[in-house]
């Protein structure tokens, strides 16, 4: 592959990348093994991994098709943590030919969000023609749902849970059950003797590995109150959490970096159409990732088709390219939108503050007693919170810097350039 004038060969052996340099040695190849080398000419294209579509629902709700193809939600009980999406997916699903035909060779697949306990997600590969082969791991995470989903469902059906609080009670209530059947079990398994083995409940098995951490829990919440009983509910049950879209985590920005949990984001490509997605922006990739969040972009296919993963990366990667170079932000949730275009000059210092007075008389006198000029400089704010970006004729020196950070109402400084 080239990018300039530069050539780089690329060495892939039983779907492994072993090698990547200039003119890589294949002589220690048998024989057979040289007769039968593909080469590839790949001069002005892009090679890259496989994508990967943490979160999404191909080959469940199948393309073109209605209530016929539909194997998503099992809504007629609101906990069923004992489906498998193995025995739903469909590989010939047109979705799976979008996805590798697009880039993305593995996706984690499921259950929907209708039911407080959805069941059991798989990670599969986007190429074959049976389930069975295209298994990566299974099960390899447990879907629960939180917000608007399950209690707008079941309120249709006159059943709980119709609150948020009928979820998470329900949810609770299987932990509690899963938790006393598996002590049992294990009891029984030490001391066969003493202890009696409880009855086989489908149900509360397929929780163990839940319990036991070997598995995490995908955990459906966009609202942020819904985020926040999600980290509640893993640190209760001490349980492995990763954070399924998460469309306000701006808002509780401060709460997600203390918390360190995974999050897959998203789908972010779409029109906000319902309540919960009120506050869905691309700026929430940039924001998240900048407090050194883990941060995965997912389609939630088919909400968004999952061929348009890579244009979500690229939008924002897009967004968060704009601040990491010049400092600008723009959509996002809890910062003011603020745009002073490239930063041609010697430096460019952002400063996240209070929106309180005197903070810019602050900012500016630093750099006059120290000598640097202002060449150019904005402030927007948006309620409490306000952010400055500066642009000086001199790279300041760790010194004015550490002396802004230490500025009362001021709350991070980056120096951009």
């Amino acid at each position: 592959m080239s990018g300039t004038d530069e050539v780089i060969d690329v060495f892939i052996r039983n779907n492994t990348i072993e090698e990547i340099g200039h003119d890589i040695n294949v002589d220690d190849l048998n024989p057979d093994d040289l007769d039968s080398i593909k080469i590839i000419d790949a001069e002005g294209k892009i090679v890259m991994p496989g994508l990967i579509d943490a979160h999404c629902h191909v080959g469940m709700f199948e393309d073109s098709l209605g209530f016929e193809g539909d194997d998503g939600n099992e809504d007629s009980d609101p906990i069923m943590p004992h489906l498998r999406a193995i025995d739903g997916i469909n590989p010939f699903d047109r979705g799976f030919k979008d996805a590798y035909n697009a880039g993305v060779t593995t996706v984690v697949t499921g259950p929907g969000s209708a039911n407080p306990v959805g069941g059991q997600f798989a990670a599969v590969k986007t190429y074959g023609i049976c389930v069975d082969d295209m298994i990566i791991k299974t099960p390899v995470a447990m879907k629960f749902a939180l917000g608007e989903n399950p209690k707008c469902v079941y309120n249709e059906k006159d059943e709980a849970p119709v609150t948020r609080m009928g979820t998470m009670a329900l949810i609770r209530e299987l932990l509690i059950k899963s938790r006393d059947y598996m002590n049992q079990l294990d009891a029984y398994n030490e001391n066969s003797e003493e202890h009696d083995k409880p009855e086989f409940d489908i149900k509360l098995d397929a929780m163990i590995p839940v319990l036991k951490k070997q598995i995490p829990v995908k955990i459906h919440a966009h609202r942020a109150d819904d985020i926040c009983s999600a980290i509640r509910l893993g640190k209760e049950f001490d349980i492995c959490v990763t954070l399924e879209h998460c469309s306000d985590g701006d808002r509780i920005a401060p709460i997600l970096e203390r918390e360190k949990l995974p999050v897959m984001l998203g789908p972010t490509l779409s029109d906000r159409s319902k309540p919960e997605l009120k506050n869905l922006t691309f700026d929430t990739y940039k924001n998240l990732s900048d407090r050194g969040i883990d941060v995965a972009i997912i389609t939630d296919h088919p909400e968004i088709t999952i061929e348009n993963l890579s244009l979500c990366a690229v939008m924002a990667v897009k967004e968060l390219k704009n601040f990491l170079e010049n400092g600008n932000i723009n959509n996002s949730v809890n910062y003011p939108n603020c745009d002073m275009g490239i930063c041609d000059q010697a430096g460019r210092i952002a400063i996240f503050h209070l929106n309180v007075a005197n903070m810019i008389t602050k900012f500016t006198a630093l750099f006059g007693d120290n000598g640097i000029n202002i060449s150019d400089m904005t402030n927007k704010s948006k309620g409490d919170i306000a952010y400055t970006m500066l642009d000086v004729e001199e790279r300041p020196s760790e010194e004015i810097i550490d002396t802004l950070r230490s500025i009362p109402g001021v709350i991070r400084v980056r120096v951009v350039k």
